[in-house]
């Protein structure tokens, strides 16, 4: 079920996959959007609940003025609070997963057991696709061409315009601007987690290598472990059994009955 709410005049929208099970919050990356999700919260089903939210400048929420990394936290902090839940598991990839572990490291007390996939605590950005992406293509068919191997990927935040042409649910220029404030050391929030948390990297994965990776778990030694599955960067479009194997069984560690 879609779902919206309001903070500051800027409107959020997500989606609430249903069910009796345990809540997860679950956040994308670039170029995403909570859809993105929808082969995971059906998985996990029934034992999970995944709320993922459209963030900032994606998908149906709001474009915003700003996407600093303190942005990005606030914006959980207020979703977790528009759902009225108490401490909760949370889900982040690429960019979504710096969000989480940022939360989880800012609000210690709301975080029960963290999943980041696939990003590390140092980050160089890449936003060399979005300034590749093509800003409006007359179909869809034409839109998926242009885009390649990458189509897949891209594909839930196809958007068609009120002209007929097609692009993104996300704005390009917004999107490297968010890139931009992603760049830099988040050693410090990482390191400030407290909350068990299980690091998912893909073995082709050109954004997290293996020693990053591992040198992640390192830091908190005891409290992080790692989980390397065959795939590229987005480990759960590529890998959605291994991805829902792996965060079942983190979670089931700590959630008993």
């Amino acid at each position: 079920m879609r779902e919206s709410f309001t903070v500051d005049r800027q409107r959020f929208s997500f989606l609430d996959f249903g069910g009796p099970g345990l809540p997860l919050l679950a956040f994308h990356g670039h170029y995403n959007e909570a859809s993105t999700f929808a082969p995971l919260a059906e998985a996990l089903a029934p034992r999970w609940r995944v709320f993922a939210l459209d963030q900032r400048g994606h998908g149906e929420s709001d474009r915003a003025q700003s996407y600093q990394r303190s942005d990005y936290v606030a914006d959980i902090a207020a979703f977790h609070h528009h759902l009225g839940l108490g401490p909760v598991a949370v889900l982040g990839h690429s960019l979504g997963g710096v969000n989480a572990y940022q939360y989880a490291a800012r609000h210690a007390d709301q975080v029960t057991a963290l999943i980041v996939e696939d990003v590390g605590a140092e980050l160089n950005a890449d936003w060399s696709l979005a300034t590749s992406l093509p800003r409006h293509s007359s179909s869809r068919e034409e839109l998926t061409s242009a885009l390649g191997a990458t189509a897949p990927y891209l594909e839930c935040a196809f958007r068609q315009f009120g002209d007929g042409g097609w692009g993104f649910s996300f704005d390009i220029d917004h999107t490297v601007e968010s890139h931009k404030a992603l760049t830099g050391d988040h050693w410090g929030d990482w390191n400030s987690v407290i909350c068990p948390t299980l690091l998912i990297r893909g073995t082709d994965s050109e954004v997290l290598t293996r020693e990053h990776a591992q040198q992640m778990i390192a830091r908190r030694a005891g409290q992080a472990q790692l989980a390397e599955i065959p795939a590229g960067h987005v480990v759960h479009h590529d890998a959605p059994e291994q991805v829902a194997a792996a965060v079942r069984s983190f979670l089931s560690q700590l959630y008993v009955g």
